[in-house]
């Protein structure tokens, strides 16, 4: 059995593929955010008759980090990020910078540390929680999609530089799952200290803009990339939105500089979409 590292794992999709991990017989070693998380997440464990090891890991958080130093993991699932939304005009700076601090600094400087134990080692495995976000953008979205677009970055450039060390990288890319992330995501706003009337948009008028999924298939094909079943690299979610992910990048491609005053559909289905709106 594997030792594997997850951090984000006190909510979400974290959780859950480390309870399931550990149900498979895995030495799990669960990073959760704050410390009040540890209990909640130990509960959890206890309740599904598994065990894991729940340590307190925030990845912005050089301390926390430097506590893996030491310590050898076969697997690194880089699971912990937030999702910043707002128009790029609108979000306070500070804002901004957490957003990458969480998604793509800790995360690196975290793979630095475990990494160069997997060279020394000779074998290892690095997962990245991505996003289709990290592919493709949306409006509102531009803040978390910039850091997920940094992470593929790192990770493609990690898959090339480490093969020769027999350590392997890879990606998960959910869609619109129906976690409550997506939908926090456009609330992040409540917490700016700016003045409201600067803003471009009035946030009380918009949600996320897209139907949700259940997020099964995202803890399916986790634990099956972290064991092995699943090879690929990259593992757009779900399954049948893949033609369309293709779509959205080719477009690109192809497009033209705005002309006139026409607001863009997706903007549009902000303003009419209800929150957690479930796909049929």
């Amino acid at each position: 059995m594997s030792t594997i590292l997850i951090t984000g794992a006190g909510t979400g999709f974290g959780k859950e593929i480390a309870l399931r991990l550990a149900a498979q017989g895995h030495e799990v070693v669960a990073g959760v955010e704050i410390i009040a998380q540890v209990t909640a997440l130990r509960e959890a464990a206890a309740e599904r008759g598994v065990e894991l090891e729940v340590v307190k890991l925030d990845v912005t958080d050089a301390g926390d980090r430097a506590q893996f130093a030491d310590r050898d993991i076969d697997v690194l699932v880089n699971n912990a990020g937030v999702s910043e939304g707002g128009s790029t005009l609108d979000i306070p700076a500070a804002r901004l910078e957490r957003q990458f601090d969480v998604n793509v600094l800790g995360p690196v400087l975290l793979t630095q540390i475990v990494g160069r134990r997997m060279v020394r080692r000779g074998s290892g495995k690095i997962v990245f929680m991505s996003s289709v976000a990290g592919l493709t953008t949306d409006p509102f979205t531009g803040a978390y999609s910039a850091s997920k677009h940094a992470v593929e970055a790192f990770a493609d450039a990690l898959h090339q530089e480490l093969a020769e060390f027999g350590i392997q990288v890879a990606t998960i890319n959910p869609g619109p799952f129906l976690t409550g992330f997506n939908d926090t995501m456009f609330e992040t706003w409540k917490e700016w200290r700016d003045d409201p009337s600067t803003r471009v948009f009035d946030y009380e008028e918009l949600a996320f803009p897209h139907e949700q999924f259940d997020p099964e298939p995202v803890f399916e094909t986790t634990v099956a990339v972290v064991t092995g079943e699943d090879t690929a690299y990259r593992h757009v979610l779900p399954i049948d939105t893949v033609d369309a992910t293709w779509k959205q990048m080719d477009e690109v491609w192809a497009r033209h500089q705005n002309e006139g005053r026409e607001r863009a559909p997706l903007v549009q289905k902000a303003y009419d979409i209800e929150p957690a709106t479930p796909a049929e």
